[in-house]
């Protein structure tokens, strides 16, 4: 499949990514010491929903526009307000106009100490990029391709942080890379988190990817999946995955709670449904 993050921005997947990506953010702003995002794959950081690739698939009605109208949980609404004020300082009272990627949400959580780095190799998405970033000195952003940050780029100085892989997955590939890169990156920073984003069409290439990350010694990997429904065709993603390495604490707890609602949301027909497991450690 290729995801094309213009394509799909603030989709149901978009959603799920972004919610838990702001709960660890939440997280790592909770201690003093300066820490650093590695964002791999990063896209153009910035989306109109008017444009023609947003909306040539509409994918924000059924995500995005969907949450927004929904009345939350006393319990989800906190724990989805860190995501939620992200979008709501871009865009006017009650018009959704622009959608954050994962550069824009990961800036709003930057203090004077923090850094980002976000990677892109697609021309078009890169200068985009750019341009929505420049001005910021805490951001770096690399017109490169992210598969080479696993090596390049860790351990950071700060030595506290997150690696954000989200690849385009153009080729069936990518699954075996995103296994490998973590190898690689783990060897060198133990210590980080690693939030690995993937598609769910089917059970096979998430299976083997589970089995071959359970081979790898790390000490706690939680995979989370959330699907709007069964799987049907390999033309309409119904389904994406998180593997959280080295997740802060409590995130199993705020995801177990989590993940029934944006499923209920979300799901087509009521066909919503959501996996939480540990692969290697708090099992």
């Amino acid at each position: 499949m290729n995801y094309r993050h213009a394509f799909h921005a603030g989709s149901f997947a978009d959603v799920f990514k972004h919610a838990v990506l702001c709960r660890i953010l939440h997280h790592l702003r909770g201690k003093p010491g300066a820490f650093r995002v590695i964002d791999t794959h990063a896209g153009a950081g910035l989306y109109d929903l008017a444009s023609g690739e947003a909306s040539r698939g509409g994918e924000w009605h059924e995500g995005i526009e969907r949450l927004l109208a929904a009345t939350l949980p006393k319990d989800t609404a906190e724990l989805l307000a860190p995501y939620l004020d992200v979008i709501g300082a871009l865009n006017e009272r009650g018009r959704l106009r622009v959608y954050p990627g994962s550069p824009a949400i990961a800036r709003a959580w930057l203090r004077p100490q923090d850094r980002l780095i976000a990677c892109e190799v697609e021309p078009q998405a890169a200068s985009a990029l750019a341009r929505h970033m420049r001005g910021d000195s805490r951001i770096k952003t690399l017109t490169v391709d992210g598969w080479t940050a696993f090596g390049a780029y860790v351990p950071p100085p700060e030595r506290r942080g997150l690696l954000l892989v989200d690849p385009p997955f153009e080729e069936e590939a990518d699954f075996h890379r995103l296994s490998h890169g973590l190898d690689v990156a783990y060897r060198k920073w133990a210590t980080g988190s690693y939030v690995l984003w993937y598609p769910v069409k089917g059970r096979s290439a998430p299976e083997a990817l589970a089995k071959r990350l359970r081979r790898l010694g790390i000490a706690k990997i939680l995979r989370a999946e959330l699907s709007v429904a069964p799987p049907s065709d390999q033309t309409r993603l119904t389904g994406s995955g998180l593997i959280l390495v080295n997740p802060p604490w409590p995130l199993e707890s705020e995801l177990a709670a989590l993940l029934p609602v944006l499923a209920e949301i979300l799901g087509r027909e009521g066909r919503g449904s959501f996996k939480l497991d540990w692969l290697a450690g708090e099992a």
